[in-house]
């Protein structure tokens, strides 16, 4: 169950990052220490030689004050910017980003296949974009850990605002969450909330695949 091939690339991720931090008027040192990676990992990304992992897409985003989802937008970044910026007012430059949905995005409400927006991630990870109803908060998700695949390429945690649900349909994928590991295996499913560090990561020799549900809305 690997990604499909014929689901529709999101284009041009690092030139959406790069327009942020260009508006922001933020330079790529600066970005980088805010981040906490190089600047040359930085410029990769932009220049579209390198992709992010999922951690680092994450800390790009808070720094930069927009959505995750606005990464999969058609729509101009200017306007996503201008949501993000509603949703999360200081820009939380301190932790890391939560999926924050525009309100004038749809996706479906019958999403096919081929009309999936896909990005693909550092360390073997892809997502795919299942559908998104507009003026609201949560997005849905197919989710691919490819074999050695990880959310975060140093090894290390991350953690966002939100909650997140998932269920895994095939492969094994461990899950760190807090001091605790867990093996999820097809038919398990995971719910936590999203501050709590975690991270994902395929030990195995297939692809592990799940649908997942990501909030930017915390429990009270």
């Amino acid at each position: 169950m690997s990604p499909a091939s014929a689901s529709a690339p999101v284009p041009s991720v690092g030139a959406r990052i790069r327009q942020a931090r260009l508006e922001r008027g933020l330079g790529l040192r600066a970005l980088a220490r805010e981040v906490g990676v190089s600047a040359s990992l930085v410029s990769q990304i932009e220049t579209g030689k390198s992709q992010p992992s999922v951690s680092t897409l994450y800390a790009i985003t808070t720094a930069l004050g927009i959505s995750v989802e606005s990464l999969f937008s058609v729509e101009s970044l200017s306007e996503g910017r201008e949501t993000a910026a509603a949703v999360h007012p200081a820009a939380a430059v301190h932790a890391l980003a939560a999926f924050a949905a525009d309100p004038a995005r749809r996706l479906g409400p019958l999403v096919t296949p081929g009309e999936r927006e896909v990005l693909e991630l550092d360390s073997g990870v892809v997502w795919e974009r299942l559908g998104h109803v507009p003026g609201t908060d949560v997005d849905f998700l197919l989710v691919t850990y490819r074999p050695g695949g990880s959310s975060s390429g140093s090894g290390g945690l991350m953690r966002h605002t939100g909650t997140e649900y998932g269920y895994l349909t095939s492969g094994e994928l461990v899950l760190t969450l807090g001091f605790d590991e867990q093996i999820l295996r097809p038919g398990d499913a995971v719910c936590f909330e999203s501050a709590t560090p975690h991270r994902y990561r395929n030990d195995g020799d297939e692809p592990a695949v799940g649908v997942w549900f990501v909030s930017s809305q915390s429990v009270q």
